[in-house]
C-alpha cells in the first residue's frame, strides 16, 4: 500500500508537470535538448525537413532534403515545439488518468487489508 502511494505521489507530480510547461518553457527545454546533442541533430534536421534550431548558421551542415535542393529551409524550433506540446499533452494526461486509478488501489488495499476470511476456523490462532 505505501509503495503504491509512493508510484502515485510521483507518477501524479510528473502529470502535473507535463501539463503544467508552457510554450516558452517548453522551447528553452527543447533548445538545451539540441545544444547537447549532436548525433540526434542530424536524424531531426533530415527527418523533420529543417535546418538549424531557431536560425541556421551556413557554416553548419544540414542533411535535409530541402537544403540539398537548394531552397530556403525552415527552422526546426516550431516544428519539434508542436509535435513536443502534443506528446507532453498525451503523456500527461495519460499519466494523470492511471494516477487516479491507482490512489483508487490504495484506498481498496487500506479498505480490505485486514479483513477476515469467513471460511476460517475461528478457533486456529493463525
Amino acid at each position: 500500500m505505501i509503495i503504491l502511494l509512493l508510484v502515485f505521489i510521483v507518477q501524479f507530480s510528473v502529470s502535473c508537470a507535463c501539463l503544467a510547461l508552457n510554450e516558452e518553457q517548453q522551447g528553452q527545454l527543447l533548445e538545451v535538448g539540441w545544444n547537447n546533442t549532436a548525433s540526434a541533430r542530424d536524424d531531426i534536421q533530415r527527418n523533420l525537413n529543417c535546418c538549424g534550431f531557431r536560425s541556421f548558421n551556413t557554416n553548419e551542415t544540414c542533411l535535409a532534403a530541402c537544403m540539398k535542393n537548394g531552397h530556403n529551409c525552415p527552422s526546426c524550433a516550431p516544428i519539434i515545439g508542436k509535435y513536443a506540446g502534443e506528446v507532453l499533452r498525451f503523456v500527461g494526461g495519460i499519466g494523470l488518468f492511471f494516477s487516479f486509478t491507482e490512489i483508487l488501489g490504495v484506498w481498496l488495499t487500506y479498505r480490505y487489508r485486514n479483513q477476515k476470511d469467513p471460511r476460517a476456523n475461528p478457533s486456529a490462532f493463525l
